[in-house]
């Protein structure tokens, strides 16, 4: 018999006697109406996401403090079927419906100028609602090289492994495979490396196919290395992913399903749905920018004067990549010349805004198999219903291949020509779009570090195996690669003074040509995936691209025509020092502004090889004890950290591959290519997803 505990905010979806998505919402929640607002809170969360909910779940677990959450999209209850059942996301989702938030980017140039899809969940709980469920962490190596990024600002402590380790773990409750399902699927584990009570269930699926037990043999008869434990802090080579998925029933948890719904009715919790914040209202009367209202309105023709509700501590901007700049934007904080441009008038310039755009790039190599595949299962009716655990069968064979994978014995060199191109790269604003001093030096700053981990262990392009079928039939799987540390690098800003309008989205995709080589050679390595044993045994044809790409001319061709993004944006609003164009300091303040945080995968400084779900998850869990900390007196994650290491950032096996590099590697300019405007929106079949 289940025990309401007082922790309640931790307590398991199968203690409940009826599920959660059978119990009328309003009866156990403080879901409001704009009428039923109190006329402030000690906390506004701009953004219901998936730091959103983390930290209205964390923040309000004191009684005394009020918390309000304003969410641009619905609840999402109404196709709760489509969220809970995880397969359903690769073919029945929320992507390209009213609980997406759709944007698409400009036409990239060395992309023949097609526009890129950018989705993101617009519904309580975000983008964690939609994706496809892969708890992947980044590695030791990249996240004390995040931390070495900060410097000796204060509170950079947290965000090295240890730090960002146990805030993650502490956001989860890990559930061991069966005995059956880690056979089948030879999965590879370390409990030790996960938690145990956290509001995020994780597991493997519960059903496995055959195809999908070959990968770790297959990718180990490659030299590429096998990983016996991913989440440890050695997240390199082939190995299966956990996946957000509770074994109880095999639905999908997300930060709705774990970090809210569970909660008993909090009277000092408020989530106001279907409203947009339009802009932050600031008081300078002290002498700094001091956030006293939020703004906020239920669609573009709303009269105004808009509503605002008013806040006694601290505004909480969780508005993902591209939300949270274009909430700070609309509100007068970012770059002047932006702004002056938009008809917004400047409150506190702030270069980086928008700035240090990152985002995973890739593509896929398609096969025919003779294996048995999910898209067949789905086409046949098999999947029906939450519950089933032929449903939670989702994509989670991964590899993070190194530079040696990928190059052999030209990676040296290759590290050299990338370091003597920063310079220029510097100076291009096609690759570093600010001419803002401190963002530029910011720009340097990540590129340096980018550059240093190169030769390190930690993975450069990600290989998935995408058994869900592809545009070519669902007797097809795909061998899926994903740039994981771009070079080149964006930027989001707004075009016009209406928060209803999207804002302006540049990734400047393939601006550096070393992204060029290093996703070629990745998509190289996933075309080998299908002429290796014992995968290759299952492979009747390549589908795509086929034998007629060979040469590095014809993939680089051939890649300007497909990639797409990974889904997975970042840096935003960089946590960086202020003379590096950073827009949070460590403790995720605002520069310029007395109570404002951004706390969501925009503040990430570099790009992980990971998937943004995991280290989120660590950060909102971050965020909120750093609030804490200053609020309530408990001790801030810095405060925590000690000299003990969890992981290590060295290989304990090393890769055996013995792959070579092709010639021609030298990072000249791209060339130039005939402009020829395709107003297609790229997406992946089957997509990869956060």
């Amino acid at each position: 018999m289940c025990r309401i505990a007082a922790a309640v905010s931790l307590l398991p979806i199968p203690c409940l006697a009826t599920p959660l998505y059978d119990l009328p919402w309003h009866t156990r929640r403080a879901y409001v109406t704009p009428a039923e607002l109190q006329p402030s809170y000690d906390f506004i969360i701009a953004g219901g996401g998936l730091a959103g909910l983390v930290l209205a779940s964390r923040l309000s677990e004191d009684a005394n403090t009020t918390v309000l959450v304003i969410e641009a999209g619905p609840t999402g209850d109404d196709v709760r079927s489509r969220i809970d059942t995880p397969v359903i996301a690769y073919f029945n989702g929320l992507m390209r419906s009213q609980y997406d938030w759709q944007h698409i980017t400009t036409p990239q140039p060395n992309l023949n100028n097609r526009n890129i899809s950018w989705p993101g969940g617009k519904v309580l709980g975000g983008s964690s609602a939609m994706n496809g469920m892969y708890m992947v962490r980044p590695s030791a190596v990249e996240l004390d090289t995040m931390a070495k990024v900060l410097g000796n600002m204060d509170g950079a402590a947290a965000w090295g492994w240890d730090g960002m380790y146990n805030a993650m773990k502490m956001s989860e409750t890990f559930t061991p495979p069966s005995a059956e399902i880690q056979s089948e699927g030879n999965i590879l584990y370390n409990a030790a490396s996960h938690g145990t009570s956290g509001p995020i269930h994780t597991t493997y699926a519960g059903f496995v196919l055959p195809l999908f037990g070959q990968w770790g043999e297959t990718l180990g008869n490659m030299g590429v290395h096998v990983s016996s434990d991913g989440d440890g802090g050695q997240g390199w080579g082939a190995f299966v992913s956990t996946s957000a998925i509770n074994p109880s029933n095999w639905t999908r948890s997300y930060s709705k399903s774990a970090y809210i719904d569970p909660l008993p009715p909090r009277a000092n919790l408020h989530i106001l749905t279907n409203q947009t914040v339009t802009r932050l209202i600031f008081d300078n009367s002290s002498g700094t920018l001091r956030a006293t209202s939020v703004e906020y309105a239920n669609n573009g023709y709303q009269q105004k004067p808009w509503p605002t509700v008013a806040v006694n501590k601290e505004v909480v901007v969780a508005g993902g990549p591209v939300g949270s700049p274009n909430i700070l934007m609309q509100s007068g904080v970012g770059p002047s010349d932006k702004l002056t441009a938009a008809g917004v008038q400047v409150a506190y310039a702030l270069p980086g805004v928008g700035q240090h755009a990152q985002d995973h790039l890739s593509t896929q190599v398609i096969f025919r198999t003779t294996a048995q595949t999910t898209a067949q299962l789905y086409a046949a009716g098999a999947i029906n219903g939450t519950g089933n655990p032929i449903g939670s069968f989702v994509n989670s064979a991964i590899a993070y291949t190194n530079i040696t994978d990928l190059l052999g014995d030209y990676a040296a060199a290759f590290q050299q020509e990338v370091i003597a191109n920063m310079t220029a790269s510097t100076n291009d604003r096609a690759l570093n779009p600010s001419s803002d001093p401190t963002v530029t030096k910011g720009y340097q700053a990540v590129y340096q570090a980018t550059v240093d981990t190169m030769l390190t262990p930690a993975g450069q392009v990600e290989l998935l195996l995408a058994m869900t079928g592809t545009s070519a039939g669902p007797d097809t799987f795909a061998v899926q690669a994903g740039l994981q540390h771009p070079f080149s690098t964006g930027e989001v800003y707004i075009a016009t003074p209406n928060p209803f309008d999207y804002p302006v989205i540049n990734p400047n995709y393939f601006s550096h040509r070393a992204d060029v080589v290093l996703l070629r050679e990745g998509i190289k390595l996933a075309r080998k995936v299908g002429q290796t044993q014992p995968i290759s045994t299952f492979v009747t044809a390549e589908v795509s691209p086929g034998p007629d790409v060979q040469t590095d001319e014809q993939w680089d061709a051939w890649l300007r025509t497909v990639v797409s993004t990974e889904f997975h944006p970042s840096c935003t609003c960089a946590m960086l020092p202020l003379d590096q164009g950073g827009v949070v300091d460590a403790n995720l303040k605002v520069y310029g502004l007395a109570n404002v945080r951004v706390a969501d995968s925009s503040v990430f400084p570099l790009s992980f090889a990971a998937h943004l779900m995991a280290p989120t998850y660590g950060l909102a869990e971050q965020a909120a004890m750093i609030i804490k900390s200053q609020y309530n007196g408990t001790p801030s994650p810095a405060a925590l950290q000690t000299n003990t290491a969890t992981a290590t950032s060295q290989p304990t096996e090393t890769s055996t591959n013995d792959n070579k590099a092709s010639s021609g590697f030298k990072l000249a300019a791209l060339p130039s290519f005939p402009v020829v405007f395709a107003a297609v929106l790229t997406f992946l079949a089957p997509v990869i997803l956060l």
